[in-house]
């Protein structure tokens, strides 16, 4: 791996790890701007980098440093109520980053994150379920539900953003 390479993906780290503590605590589970950070990163270092980003920032998190939603961290966090989601975020930015390195109609990047999107609910639903021993009906009122219009405008957000920048970068490396 070229040296450029990795500082994009120690940036995007420390990014996600900046951005995913700022939470909006909303009930049992938070408005997390940890999937922003990932859309984002999808978009400006591509669907590889990404995952490798995340996964050091979800390591990170594992090992104690304050980077989890809310400024938390450690392994009690990670295998809590919301740890689902926290693995579900890889698969986000793997199907995302399918949508965004595959074509570049900005509708379709949106339906990428979205599918990424829902994919990530399944695992957080899926897991606040066995970890709570709620039912799926009020697991999705408390760990999805609230979270559809928010995520839709982040998405929004991180197509706008993303392609901008992007585009950005593309002309500055010509000159």
């Amino acid at each position: 791996m070229k040296v450029k390479e990795m500082t994009k993906i120690a940036l995007f780290t420390a990014i996600i790890c900046i951005v995913a503590p700022m939470s909006i605590p909303i009930g049992a589970v938070p408005v997390s701007f940890t999937n922003l950070a990932v859309y984002l990163s999808v978009y400006l270092t591509g669907t590889k980098k990404s995952i490798i980003s995340y996964l050091l920032y979800y390591l990170l998190g594992i090992f104690g440093l304050p980077v989890f939603s809310g400024y938390s961290g450690g392994i009690a966090k990670a295998v809590g109520p919301t740890g689902g989601f926290l693995i579900g975020f890889v698969f986000m930015a793997l199907i995302s980053g399918f949508f965004i390195e595959k074509t570049k109609n900005k509708a379709l990047h949106f339906i990428g994150m979205l599918l990424g999107t829902w994919t990530a609910y399944i695992f957080g639903l899926i897991w606040y379920c066995l970890v709570t021993a709620s039912s799926p009906a009020a697991a999705f009122m408390v760990c999805v539900a609230p979270f559809i219009i928010i995520d839709m405008i982040k998405m929004g957000i991180a197509v706008y953003v993303g392609s901008a920048v992007k585009e950005r970068l593309r002309v500055a490396s010509s000159i």
